[in-house]
């Protein structure tokens, strides 16, 4: 039984599926604008924050937090609200 128990919690554990929330480069918000942002929205530190700032402006985008969709989804609008370009994947 307990081989069973163990095989059903690991297929489980598969089936969640680890998203992204990216977070995209423009011409309208400032550096400190977005890094204030991400600190309050997702909880980043400030060198967290400054780091994904810089790779959002020269890479164009930045994966800046994984995790489950449904707060992700969250932490999206409040940045959306901000007026910041981004998405859950």
């Amino acid at each position: 039984m307990s081989t069973e128990t163990l095989e059903i919690e690991e297929v489980a554990e598969q089936q969640v599926a680890e998203h992204s929330l990216v977070v995209y480069n423009d011409d309208v918000n400032t550096f400190d604008h977005v890094i204030e942002s991400l600190v309050k929205i997702c909880k980043h530190d400030t060198v967290q924050a400054e780091q994904c700032t810089m790779l959002i402006h020269y890479k164009g985008k930045c994966d800046v937090k994984s995790g489950e969709f449904e707060k992700l989804a969250s932490m999206c609008t409040g940045l959306l609200d901000r007026g910041i370009s981004a998405e859950v994947q």
